[in-house]
């Protein structure tokens, strides 16, 4: 099992909290993060909104390469359909270069209204922006100097000339929404990044999800791979499951007022459907042992929402690492 941490930055203006004391949290738990052992910290990228206020992941991620040594660094995920492929490659393989090779590459099409609305980005051709763009992405990391005329981009002669560590793309991770979208993704031969509270109705559909993908990836002829999925779920591990109701129940139901366009699952409703790792060690251990036996191998924990007080996010996270984990086969 691989077990990482994502943080999706969301800032709440009404409270005391400010931006750049939310990023030094975000600093002190990647930090943490490696000292604990797990095995990512992703980053999300968001605009416009106090949905998340960490707009350029790569950004976040460069400070974070200098604090660190072991730990890899994810974008969770970088929105292909508002950039210019050569400059996300460029970034990123940079990127990669610093960090000797610890990059996890997430991409996605993007879902958010308002950021289609600001960056003037018709959300009808996100699909076909979203494939042209990682396609080029893809063979300019790869080191190929391309030319092509595109549909949204075209260029006479473009090559890099920063390649990421030692020549090999990082790993490619396509981020969706919807569950029968992971068997499309399987399909084009890609591994996939999902958020399960936003695309399963209970804990069970997990599973289900994770076998409709791992059917589009044999359809186009791989095997299942127990690198080839990342699922995240929102947790906090107490001492007992009313401690974690205690200490994280206003923090979680703060973090779903500002998701604009998500399901607004409360946090009677999540406990209720189970899409979540929140309780007693006991408790999310036994749930670790059942997404294990739906085949799931790499879990992302979402624990630093809604202004959580940083001293519970990082007692959330040692409990995680250091009692959790060793529960786990």
């Amino acid at each position: 099992m691989r077990y990482s941490v994502f943080s999706v930055n969301d800032h709440h203006p009404r409270l005391a909290r400010t931006v750049p004391q939310l990023y030094q949290q975000v600093m002190r738990q990647c930090e943490l993060a490696e000292a604990l052992g797990y095995d990512t910290f992703f980053c999300a990228e968001h605009h416009f909104h106090e949905y998340g206020v960490v707009p350029d992941p790569a950004v976040m991620l460069s400070a974070l390469v200098q604090r660190t040594r072991r730990i890899r660094l994810g974008s969770a995920i970088s929105i292909l359909t508002f950039h210019d492929p050569r400059r996300i490659a460029e970034t990123y393989a940079m990127l990669d270069m610093m960090s000797g090779g610890r990059f996890v590459f997430g991409v996605g099409s993007g879902y958010l209204a308002h950021e289609f609305t600001g960056y003037d980005s018709a959300p009808e051709e996100k699909r076909d922006r979203f494939n042209e763009n990682l396609d080029l992405v893809q063979r300019l990391m790869a080191g190929e100097t391309l030319t092509w005329n595109g549909r949204f981009s075209k260029s006479a002669k473009a090559g890099l000339n920063v390649l990421p560590h030692e020549g090999r793309v990082p790993p490619i991770y396509v981020a969706v929404l919807a569950r029968e979208a992971s068997s499309h993704v399987g399909r084009q031969r890609n591994r996939i990044f999902t958020v399960p509270y936003a695309s399963c109705k209970d804990f069970d559909d997990i599973g289900a999800m994770l076998a409709e993908y791992r059917k589009g990836r044999a359809e186009a002829g791989l095997e299942a791979d127990d690198d080839d999925h990342v699922f995240t779920l929102h947790t906090h591990v107490a001492r007992s499951d009313e401690e974690a109701k205690a200490q994280c129940k206003a923090a979680y139901d703060q973090y779903v007022d500002t998701r604009l366009y998500a399901k607004k699952h409360l946090y009677e409703d999540i406990i209720a459907n189970g899409i979540c790792l929140f309780g007693s060690v006991e408790t999310v251990a036994g749930k670790m042992r059942r997404l294990h036996g739906m085949g799931v191998r790499h879990v992302a924990t979402l624990q630093n929402f809604g202004a959580l007080a940083p001293e519970l996010v990082e007692s959330s996270m040692t409990l995680f690492a250091q009692e959790v984990m060793r529960k786990i086969p």
